[in-house]
């Protein structure tokens, strides 16, 4: 199930025996415990009722035991257990352990089936497991844990949110912070963060601090405030060159230069946007839809605002200006691995002759 299932699912009161949280997400992951804790202890209950065990360092079969002893104080428990992972047979290293060790891995999947068959009223195992994704080379892995704790039918996949889904979840916090910002700086926000939803929710929070509930966000706040949001200011040189706009462009420049970027990236930044208006170009793309759907086509992974962003420079430059402006890319990079005097002096060279 997804998180919001899950939450939807326990505010009717429908808490099951165990639960496992599968996948790399922590945002979700920490807001789905909480949310479990709340719903599973009353609050008089958390502090003897709250018991947490790490499989790193403590075995399976412990932690069953501990679930069937019955607590004095507590009425109501939940064990939360991370590092789940760690309790899957080792292979070798479990073959070579020691007669006490082998039981607590290789049996432990069918004493977690076997607990559950009649699990202890009250108590609710939540079991975490965090190590690896569902792509790639961790699908393998992540379906390896899934097995093993195949007795647990409540399992929340816990994946990393998709764009539009992570727009959605930074509007919403937006929104509870009475956060002043536009849906295209929420863009930006969200593209710069590379939509991780924790550290959405922390910038939002430095955000929410610096507005002090009257000023609204700017572009050039989230440069300035968001670490990774650094690159819009390349967007921005890219939309200045565009309108042949001389000293626009090279106030950017010197806002990037004083930012301590480092130029030869900032160029490689350049030379993406202008190739990927080339192609927008040469297949008569005509929306940023059409380019978002074409650069997935070619497997290049790319976010609606990006998709406007490249439309507008291809919209910008002619096929020729473009070719020229990657002819300039090129040279201005060359110049700035020889020894020279100064990096500003090849740059604001290279910005004269693209906007002459």
């Amino acid at each position: 199930m997804t998180p919001q299932q899950f939450l939807a699912q326990i505010r009717k009161g429908e808490v099951a025996p165990a639960y496992l949280f599968l996948g790399p997400e922590p945002y979700q992951r920490e807001y789905c415990r909480k949310a479990l804790i709340a719903q599973a202890l009353p609050e008089a209950d958390r502090e003897s009722g709250l018991v947490h065990h790490d499989l790193e360092e403590t075995s399976l079969h412990a932690v069953l035991e501990d679930a069937c002893c019955l607590s004095l104080f507590a009425p109501r428990r939940l064990l939360w257990i991370s590092s789940a992972e760690a309790a899957l047979p080792r292979g070798r290293a479990a073959a070579e352990g020691s007669d006490e060790e082998r039981p607590a891995q290789a049996g432990g999947a069918a004493e977690l089936a076997a607990h559950l068959k009649n699990p202890v009223e009250d108590v609710v195992l939540l079991f975490e497991a965090g190590r690896y994704g569902f792509e790639g080379d961790d699908r393998a892995k992540v379906e390896r844990v899934r097995k093993f704790y195949a007795a647990i039918p409540a399992v929340v996949e816990m994946e990393p949110m998709g764009a539009e889904q992570a727009r959605r979840f930074a509007a919403n916090l937006a929104r509870q912070a009475n956060l002043s910002i536009g849906a295209a700086e929420l863009d930006l926000l969200v593209e710069a963060l590379g939509a991780e939803a924790a550290r959405i929710a922390t910038e939002i929070e430095k955000l929410r601090i610096y507005a002090a509930g009257d000023k609204a966000i700017t572009a050039e706040d989230i440069s300035r405030l968001v670490p990774e949001a650094r690159a819009s200011t390349i967007f921005a040189l890219v939309n200045a060159l565009g309108q042949n706009d001389r000293l626009r462009s090279l106030g950017i420049l010197d806002t990037l230069i004083r930012q301590g970027e480092y130029l030869p990236l900032a160029l490689s930044f350049l030379s993406s946007q202008f190739r990927l208006a080339l192609m927008a170009k040469e297949a008569g793309l005509r929306t940023p839809q059409q380019i978002q759907a074409q650069a997935a086509k070619l497997g290049v992974p790319m976010w609606g605002a990006r998709a406007e962003q490249v439309h507008r420079t291809a919209a910008a430059f002619t096929r020729e200006q473009i070719i020229a402006a990657l002819k300039s890319i090129y040279g201005a990079d060359k110049s700035l691995r020889d020894v020279r005097p100064d990096d500003r002096v090849v740059m604001e060279d290279f910005v004269l002759r693209l906007t002459g």
